[in-house]
């Protein structure tokens, strides 16, 4: 599904207005549903990644549709702001520098392989975002992560990595799920 580009600016003033809305009150904007049309509405799983002179400052989502659009980037747009653990609480001085890049992920098919290699082979950089999981553990990568790790080999053992696996690390149980996003900033 590809937003039309009023809607696209409705969301991003939605993350806006809700970081601005925790700068001032400590909580995320509350979301009316019956003020956004019907496609905003739909349970869709979302990220929302911030940056300040090209540099990561936040970056948080779900992988699962749980909540409607509007209501996930709301949430998402305020906990990457002011609770993603790898960085302080955003403050006021630092709102105009944001730069907010939302992405909507579509559902997440498994991805069926018979060895590292396969899976490699099947990898398309640029556009895959890709779930790790294996036993307890789990880690994901945007597509927009292959800007800095082009290679498929490169990409898989940093995700590994994330996922608290060793990059070299091997096992038939590693389950791999694939999804795309619709990026809007």
């Amino acid at each position: 599904m590809s937003l039309n580009e009023i809607n696209q600016q409705r969301l991003i003033t939605l993350a806006k207005d809700s970081i601005w809305h925790g700068l001032q009150t400590g909580r995320p904007i509350k979301v009316d549903l019956d003020d956004y049309p019907a496609e905003l509405t739909e349970l869709r799983a979302t990220f929302t990644t911030l940056q300040i002179n090209q540099q990561l400052r936040g970056c948080i989502g779900m992988l699962e549709p749980i909540r409607p659009l509007a209501h996930d980037i709301a949430e998402n747009a305020y906990s990457a702001a002011f609770r993603d653990p790898r960085f302080p609480p955003l403050e006021a001085y630092e709102f105009d520098d944001l730069d907010v890049h939302l992405s909507i992920l579509t559902p997440a098919s498994p991805v069926v392989f018979s060895s590292e290699q396969d899976l490699l082979s099947q990898l398309q950089p640029g556009i895959d975002g890709l779930i790790l999981e294996e036993g307890h553990r789990r880690g994901t990568f945007l597509p927009s992560v292959w800007e800095s790790l082009p290679e498929p080999e490169q990409f898989l053992r940093q995700l590994k990595r994330k996922a608290g696996l060793l990059p070299d690390y091997w096992s038939p149980n590693i389950r791999i799920l694939r999804y795309q996003t619709e990026i809007i900033s």
